[in-house]
């Protein structure tokens, strides 16, 4: 009995307490809410919100030095980066503009490489047919940041020169080094590569030699109307269509074509693109964008100084400005090309090889040279596609050349061979070359 009355004692405290719990909840409800409210999540939230805070901020910083250890120490080509701030110095405290040609061109590499990873990097979200499109376009800003530097001042034949050569370097130097590289790595067999896409990429370049042809045509056998002004009328009017057929190609490309880019099996159809060693990015999304313009106004920098000091550099080294333009120049803005598209090709991936390398050519002579000329015309500088005939006759033989040797979509070690054999006699024949031209301009441009 002692047992059973404790137990009822006890419930009826905890009856008690419940009861006056509950009279306390129906008679009341809200303010009970509150309260538990008030008890309960109020110092749960407060304590989430500072430690969100606190991990947002940590992750952040964590981030952003995360991204600036592989921007800055993943390539030992960074190492030439003190160059850029050197040739800074240099031409503020002395007049040597051999070594601020020199050290500019030096600085620019490592800024160029840097642009081309980060548009990889980029490339990754963006799939491969805007990937390749992204790689082209931000490979060639060295080239038309550095035109822009010389169209400001005034050196018109140096953007031609410099324009040109990067498309004879891209087409020859560049994919010949892929050719080469890959048929030695993979000298077991045949390359093979997308052949619809290198022949479309071949006549959007006859394209543009034709439209370079005529009013250097035109121009030499003194058949103008206008002598000195219809090969500029020329000249704009076949830049925009110019412009216009590239524009269609891009959208042509986006639409159409979605495997342009896509790995060609042995059999000669598009594959997958997946495979055991697929590559991750290692930056995200918005720090590729972020990198991209901070490269990009680096190398704006640097040109501005590198392009000031060409004739001052050319005197001084006693190197002709037109082998400074169409060599020397290209070479360093098609660093970031010409390492990946090896590097592609080394891994039996060809197809993208040709993409950066004929897909950068293409971009430079149907979309750079016409917008350098649309961007005089609105300036007022003569800016024209009358190359000369030397400069003509070399780009229609180079792309004659190139056309040749991806008619059949293979390659081989000894094909790479032959197109950097080519580049040879290309650049010897621009080290001997004087162009009339540049010598008929100086007075103007030093007005």
């Amino acid at each position: 009995m002692s047992g059973i009355n404790s137990h009822i004692e006890m419930g009826s405290i905890d009856g008690r307490s419940v009861t006056k719990l509950e009279d306390q909840s129906l008679v009341s409800p809200q303010p009970m809410d509150r309260k538990t409210t008030a008890l309960n999540v109020a110092p749960h939230r407060s304590f989430f919100d500072v430690g969100t805070q606190e991990f947002g901020r940590k992750h952040i910083l964590n981030s952003t030095l995360n991204s600036i250890k592989i921007v800055l120490f993943s390539s030992k080509l960074n190492l030439l980066a003190s160059c850029g701030p050197l040739a800074i110095v240099v031409d503020k405290l002395t007049n040597h503009h051999g070594w601020v040609f020199f050290l500019s061109l030096l600085g620019i590499i490592p800024l160029a490489e840097r642009l081309g990873w980060a548009t990889e990097q980029l490339a990754f979200y963006t799939g491969p047919t805007v990937g390749g499109l992204l790689n082209a376009t931000f490979g060639n800003a060295t080239e038309l940041i550095i035109s822009m530097h010389a169209m400001k001042s005034g050196m018109l034949r140096v953007i031609q020169q410099s324009l040109l050569g990067s498309i004879l370097s891209n087409m020859l130097l560049v994919l010949g080094c892929a050719f080469f590289g890959g048929g030695i790595v993979h000298y077991r067999k045949e390359q093979v590569f997308n052949k619809a896409s290198a022949v479309m990429n071949s006549g959007l370049l006859l394209m543009a030699v034709m439209g370079l042809l005529f009013p250097a045509v035109l121009h030499f056998t003194h058949t103008e109307l206008h002598f000195g002004k219809s090969e500029l009328v020329l000249s704009r009017f076949s830049s925009c269509i110019m412009l216009i057929a590239y524009g269609a190609y891009l959208f042509f490309q986006l639409t159409s074509e979605k495997n342009l880019y896509s790995p060609i099996s042995e059999e000669g159809t598009p594959t997958d693109g997946g495979s055991d060693d697929e590559e991750l990015p290692e930056i995200s999304k918005w720090e590729s964008i972020t990198w991209l313009f901070i490269l990009t106004s680096l190398i704006s920098v640097l040109s501005e100084y590198l392009v000031n000091a060409i004739e001052g550099a050319s005197a001084a080294m006693n190197i002709p400005i037109a082998f400074i333009s169409v060599i020397l120049l290209p070479i360093v803005g098609n660093a970031a090309e010409h390492a990946g598209a090896v590097m592609f090709a080394v891994k039996d991936k060809l197809d993208i090889s040709l993409g950066v390398a004929i897909g950068s050519s293409t971009q430079i002579a149907m979309f750079g040279i016409p917008f350098c000329v649309v961007v005089g015309w609105i300036m007022g500088r003569p800016m024209d596609l009358n190359f000369q005939l030397f400069e003509t006759a070399t780009l229609f033989m180079t792309v004659l050349v190139v056309a040749f040797m991806l008619q059949e979509g293979t390659s081989n070690y000894f094909k790479g061979l032959m197109l950097l054999l080519c580049y040879l006699i290309v650049a010897a024949s621009f080290f001997v070359h004087i162009d009339p031209k540049s010598i008929q301009d100086k007075p103007k441009t030093n007005s």
